[in-house]
């Protein structure tokens, strides 16, 4: 064997494949590592369709904000193993860096456009999906433009690359409130902006479903309709954000908050990998 068990590490953390794998590659390369890393690159590429069906879970979030820019993307893949190598976010940084030079929110057109190096997006992808071995693909991606705005990541386990992220677009460069509001908005996981951001057949369907529910309960007919509105306006109070009780301050709703610091949200995003 002209390798040794540390060249295996090396290659795999090179290329996020599978132990036995690199042992091959190794073999079939005669303990040559740049030679290696090609065949693995190469049988990669030809197990791309086998792996298309395949479920990609786990990932990363990544953000980028300056002046009046912020972007942010999601990039998965089938393990936390391959999510938590240096080629995988390093894939992810490059495409970063490229989508807050397009700003192209639209995920087929990012897709289909050239970095620098006159390679596609997807083509970037596709040799990651060939070298690493599992499916990598980019789920999604959000921009905020010509607006003072926050970004926070969070990681839910150390050894992880941040699993939550959050773009705020504010009226007003503020660093603490925008900080706090990205920091709720990651916790506390809002759909929609305000009330009257919630769709109509949303609220129809949580006004149908209350009083159905307020009919099996046995609530006296008379009253049936205040307790349905009551419902429906605690679900509202859930899942729109300027609704809820702000994280810090539960005695006050995020929209008082606001008001308070003389700002306002106009847009947020909030990603999690796999949801």
């Amino acid at each position: 064997m002209s390798y040794s068990a540390a060249d295996v590490k090396r290659l795999r953390e090179a290329t996020a494949a599978g132990m036995v794998d690199c042992k091959k590659a190794l073999d079939e390369a005669a303990g040559d590592f740049d030679k290696a890393v090609e065949i693995i690159r190469v049988k990669g590429l030809k197990g791309v369709t086998k792996r298309e069906g395949r479920a990609t879970s786990n990932g990363l979030i990544a953000a980028k904000s300056q002046g009046a820019t912020s972007v942010m993307l999601e990039l998965n893949c089938e393990t936390d193993f391959v999510a938590k190598g240096e080629r995988f976010q390093a894939v992810a940084s490059e495409l970063l860096e490229h989508l807050f030079t397009s700003k192209q929110s639209d995920l087929a057109a990012f897709l289909s456009s050239k970095l620098a190096t006159g390679k596609a997006v997807q083509e970037v992808i596709d040799e990651a999906n060939a070298t690493m071995g599992e499916k990598v693909e980019l789920r999604r991606l959000a921009v905020i433009q010509g607006s003072p705005n926050a970004q926070y990541l969070h990681r839910t386990s150390p050894d992880l690359p941040p699993q939550v992220g959050v773009l705020v677009a504010l009226a007003k460069d503020d660093a603490v409130i925008g900080k706090d509001i990205a920091q709720h908005i990651a916790a506390f996981a809002p759909q929609y902006l305000d009330r009257a951001s919630v769709p109509t057949d949303v609220l129809e369907h949580e006004r149908k479903v209350a009083e159905e529910t307020a009919k099996n309960e046995g609530k006296p007919e008379a009253a049936i309709a205040k307790i349905t509105e009551g419902r429906v306006t605690g679900f509202i109070k859930e899942v729109a954000l300027l609704e809820q009780a702000f994280a810090k301050d539960q005695k006050k709703s995020v929209a008082t908050i606001l008001t308070e610091a003389q700002n306002s949200v106009s847009a947020f995003y909030r990603f999690r990998v796999g949801q």
